[in-house]
């Protein structure tokens, strides 16, 4: 099977295809099809997708099906979640939708079923959260835990505090939740600044534990602890890990027996299913978690088993590469309308971009097309009041994912109906634009002679034709935003797969680290010129002369 799209017949007929509708007005489609929107929607797992506001026709759709089908997305599918080592270039199976799975059914890798291992994994941290909100897993001075600050970053920061953030109006009111990923100090101390020691619980979340900004934070907030709680025996109350490195835990001084392990085929940004979920647990307790793994389970399925016509990370991947490979879109911004998920956009960036964001293909060959667009967002109504001038009327198209929660959780309705409102009039602007005509008529009774009316309505005019989906959740539920979250997981699957990358590696994110790993050395010693540029070697100067 090839790892080349570009060589496909299919590719090949999609672009003869946009070479010959060019860029079809949607309003002329919704006028020609009044049954556009019924013909171009899904629903499944609690998500239901309106991709009908984008420039496809069912033409496009099945020349886009044919591609997947070529590309043998259904058998890379069948490869992940039956274990295959897919990630190439570190030999790993890719199996988070393991962790999410409703059977103990065996499910075999190197020989071992990994199922009982999953189950007993959960099982210990129910325990421990049960322990923890019950109140009978108690501080060094034997009171109860309050707070709970997770230490970690990437995918052991961004997931986690995504989810706790989304759910926090269905959290335990027994523990306040904390997040610490950034290096800079001025993170951890502002967040150290207000707890108590005799009632804070740490959560060192790193795979390798040997994670540079992970782990130094870790030795920070372990010598304050120690500041003031004195014998490091205490540690054993406050302080569990999250890992796959025991070793590293115990040298740490943290007791394996508060160590919740995961596994080498649990990637990075992938995780908070493992046991890097433990702080969303901690939070929303462990029935709620289960339940963002049952939504994340009937995603899965759904994934597994749909039509590619049919199937909605599938669908939303399609129209994803249409508009990145054939409309020429380098960018695309998802827009929460809901402030529960205003840390989504962060979270899906590392989902997507550190996926999708590669140049080599799975044969160790460069790309013959363009692969991952840059990802951003903000929640709305604010990025209306900042960045929507820009996807209206400027000179890059930016094709949009709106998300809409139907349930209000505030109690406020009035607030509820104009965030809902302003959500489907900015889809609905996006699409249909406004015409110089039509800005001529609004400004037809104003003051202004005709010479300004004209050059103004220039200015008033909206292009239009800009494509976006829009994704109506009725609650956000733990179980329904699991199901969300598994969505753009197998959404940025699929596209891996049809750009033929490997998804599953971050060897980008390597280079830098052993560059600091140097330039920290020289912080301290003799620089060493010879190693680097004239400009950061000139930066190092004025560094070290601002510490003399």
């Amino acid at each position: 099977m090839t790892s080349n799209p570009v060589q496909t017949d299919s590719w090949s007929a999609l672009k003869a295809h946009h070479e010959q509708t060019g860029e079809p007005d949607m309003r002329q489609m919704f006028r020609d099809d009044p049954g556009r929107c019924s013909r171009f929607s899904l629903e499944a797992a609690g998500i239901f997708l309106d991709f009908s506001k984008n420039r496809i026709s069912s033409e496009t759709l099945k020349l886009l099906c044919d591609l997947a089908r070529q590309m043998r997305l259904d058998a890379w599918i069948e490869r992940m979640f039956t274990g295959e080592k897919i990630n190439l270039t570190e030999d790993r199976a890719v199996l988070h939708t393991a962790l999410r799975r409703r059977s103990d059914s065996p499910l075999v890798v190197d020989g071992t079923d990994i199922m009982p291992a999953i189950l007993a994994v959960f099982e210990k941290m129910g325990r421990f959260v049960e322990a923890i909100h019950s109140g009978s897993w108690r501080g060094c001075t034997g009171r109860p835990i309050t707070d709970a600050v997770n230490i970690g970053i990437g995918g052991s920061d961004l997931g986690p505090r995504m989810v706790v953030e989304a759910l926090a109006g269905q959290a335990v009111d027994t523990i306040r939740s904390h997040f610490v990923a950034n290096i800079d100090g001025t993170d951890l101390c502002r967040t150290l600044k207000d707890l108590d020691h005799e009632s804070t619980l740490f959560v060192v979340s790193s795979k390798t534990f040997t994670t540079q900004e992970t782990m130094t934070n870790a030795r920070s907030a372990r010598q304050w602890f120690l500041e003031k709680a004195g014998s490091s025996a205490n540690i054993a109350r406050h302080f569990v890990a999250v890992s796959t490195n025991q070793a590293e835990v115990e040298t740490f001084g943290i007791d394996p027996v508060n160590m919740f392990e995961f596994w080498d085929w649990v990637g990075g940004r992938y995780s908070l299913w493992s046991a890097i979920g433990l702080s969303v647990a901690l939070s929303v307790g462990m029935e709620k978690f289960e339940c963002l793994l049952m939504g994340a389970n009937a995603m899965d399925e759904h994934f597994r088993n749909a039509r590619f016509e049919e199937n909605l990370p599938v669908i939303l991947a399609l129209i994803g590469i249409w508009n990145r490979n054939f409309i020429g879109a380098e960018t695309y911004a998802v827009l929460p309308y809901d402030q529960r998920l205003h840390r989504f956009p962060a979270y899906l960036q590392q989902c997507d971009m550190e996926s999708n964001g590669k140049t080599v293909g799975r044969e160790g060959r460069q790309v013959a097309t363009k692969t991952g667009p840059v990802l951003w967002g903000e929640p709305g109504t604010n990025g209306q009041h900042a960045f929507y001038q820009l996807i209206h009327q400027g000179s890059d198209l930016v094709p949009v994912d709106f998300i809409a929660v139907l349930e209000d959780e505030s109690g406020l309705e009035l607030h509820h109906k104009i965030l809902i409102a302003n959500c489907f009039a900015q889809a609905e602007a996006l699409m249909k634009g406004k015409t110089a005509g039509q800005a001529l008529e609004e400004l037809r009774y104003s003051n202004a002679n005709a010479e300004d009316v004209h050059l103004l309505a220039r200015h008033k005019t909206f292009p239009g034709n800009k494509p976006s989906n829009m994704l109506l959740i009725d609650k956000l539920s733990p179980r329904n935003l699991g199901a969300l979250i598994a969505l753009y997981e197998h959404k940025i699957f699929t596209q891996g797969i049809l750009w033929g990358i490997n998804s599953f590696d971050q060897w980008g994110v390597e280079l830098g680290k052993q560059l600091a790993s140097g330039l920290l050395q020289e912080m301290d010693n003799e620089l060493r010129p010879e190693l680097h540029d004239s400009s950061t070697n000139g930066l190092m100067r004025r560094f070290k002369a601002s510490r003399a």
